[in-house]
């Protein structure tokens, strides 16, 4: 009967994490662009964002 080869396995499994994590976190970093360009598409061109500076309360 031949012997398992427990390195083996652990090493297949450790690149198929570590393969998994790598495609999450390209995932992650693409939806997190996308999300960053639809909000700047979503900002009006003609009225650029309002900001209290120069503006004196007293």
């Amino acid at each position: 009967m031949a012997k398992t080869n427990y390195a083996f396995e652990k090493r297949q499994r450790d690149l198929q994490k570590k393969k998994k994590k790598e495609d999450k976190q390209k995932r992650k970093t693409e939806n997190s662009s996308t999300l960053s360009e639809a909000t700047d598409v979503e900002q009006p061109e003609g009225n650029p964002p309002q900001t209290d500076a120069g503006q004196s309360t007293t």
